[in-house]
């Protein structure tokens, strides 16, 4: 079979050029749109399931909410398994599935089973699906670089402004916030003065639920002009809070402030981010979504912080803390430069030992069209060019060089014979003539 092939190539050299341009041409298209990252992803396929009911202890989420969520969710087909955690506050669900599910195809038959829980779960407790990305999708880590500004302001600037932004990238899944602090209306209740005005605590939330909040009209016309009647009653101020009337008790409201006092502060905290022992710092995590290209991503996300970071208060800048564009480009460099080394070493080692320049050109020839045919097939298969691949593809460049040159010295080798046979036979025709 290997002797016909070779028949074949030898009788058909200009077809068999033909068929290697275009292999070299088809590699070299895969190769300008293969997914690169720097690591392989080697997570599970899972879909995260995450529920917030804040100030509840471990156990009762465990019995409450993680439970019935475990339960509900073991039924789904094609699941491996179902692993849980519980903690102070929040529950989270890992639904692993198998791995030739589609992601989406797993995320729709979660949401549609969380969807029919029904009263399983306590009042006001939603459970929400985590982003569409992996356990390496942490592709860039940013702070926020603001001298003198204080930490709330920066996070209201990350999660109303910066956050927004990037989540429009394509490719990007979740902007994660991290550090400062959350801004928010505490009203801290006295329970002495609640006692004494005969009130309870949801009289307190009904009353601030029922006045944050606006009523629409309807249109009325006069002189010809349209006008749309509403009511604004959203409240902006410490100061209309705390002029709230809970109740009235013989004519006279009780406010807001006769049992509380009413202040601006963070949201409570478990932790905090710092950043190199230098104090507290605000910033976000881009989160890769699920089969993107993370150097396209990266570059991508770049670009808007560029256009992002015109409309930035003044003296606030990004701070890149984790780049993985970097060690991507750095793989990239590596293969560049391990080509390019054994392309030499090649040509030297067959010129020195077969004194045959046009065996070290057939030779080198094999190794852009090997590399560029193997990127056709991490493309097929849509496998990620990562460190392991890439060296992997370095690797086996010594295989392919060997076979090469060991299939060279034999053919030169056996030509070299043939011609000396050939030589013989002419100088005895040679003698015999005379």
């Amino acid at each position: 079979m290997i002797e016909k092939l070779i028949s074949f190539s030898l009788r058909n050299r200009f077809l068999i050029l033909l068929i290697a341009c275009g292999i070299f041409t088809w590699g070299v298209y895969s190769v300008n749109t293969s997914k690169i990252d720097a690591i392989p992803d080697l997570s599970e396929n899972q879909v995260i399931v995450f529920t917030e009911w804040m100030g509840r202890s471990p156990q009762i989420i465990e019995d409450q909410v993680t439970y019935p969520l475990v339960t509900n969710l073991q039924g789904i087909p094609k699941v491996k398994y179902v692993r849980a955690n519980s903690m102070f506050g929040m529950s989270f669900i890992y639904i692993i599935f198998e791995d030739n599910v589609d992601v989406y195809w797993a995320r729709s038959r979660v949401l549609e089973r969380l969807n029919s829980l029904g009263n399983t779960l306590p009042e006001g407790v939603n459970p929400n699906m985590g982003p569409d990305g992996t356990g390496v999708g942490h592709v860039l880590w940013y702070t926020l670089d603001a001298k003198g500004m204080d930490l709330g302001e920066q996070r209201a600037v990350q999660d109303w402004y910066i956050k927004f932004a990037l989540q429009n990238v394509q490719g990007v899944s979740e902007i994660a916030s991290f550090g400062g602090f959350q801004k928010q209306y505490q009203i801290n209740i006295d329970p002495n003065k609640l006692t004494y005005y005969k009130l309870t605590l949801n009289d307190i939330m009904r009353s601030v639920k029922s006045n944050n909040n606006e009523a629409g009209g309807r249109k009325f016309e006069m002189s010809n002009m349209g006008y749309i009647i509403k009511t604004t009653g959203y409240l902006k101020s410490i100061r209309e809070i705390e002029n709230l009337a809970v109740r009235t008790q013989n004519s006279i409201p009780v406010k807001i402030r006769d049992v509380a006092t009413v202040q601006m502060a963070g949201e409570s905290r478990l932790g905090i981010f710092d950043y190199n022992g230098e104090g507290e710092a605000v910033g976000g995590i881009v989160v890769l979504r699920y089969g993107e290209n993370a150097d396209e991503v990266i570059k991508s996300v770049k670009a808007k912080m560029i256009e992002v970071g015109k409309g930035l208060p003044e003296g606030m800048s990004f701070n890149i803390v984790y780049d993985r564009g970097k060690l991507i480009e750095e793989s990239i460099s590596s293969i560049k430069t391990t080509l390019f080394e054994e392309m030499i070493v090649v040509s030297l080692i067959v010129i020195i030992f077969l004194f045959h320049w046009r065996s070290a050109v057939s030779i080198i020839i094999q190794i852009p069209i090997t590399i560029a045919a193997s990127f056709i097939i991490l493309n097929a298969f849509d496998i990620t060019s990562n460190i392991m691949s890439l060296t992997g593809i370095a690797l086996a460049i010594g295989v392919i060089v060997d076979n090469g040159i060991i299939m060279a010295e034999n053919a030169y080798k056996h030509l070299s014979i043939r011609q000396a046979e050939l030589n013989e036979l002419r100088k005895g025709e040679i003698t015999n003539a005379e």
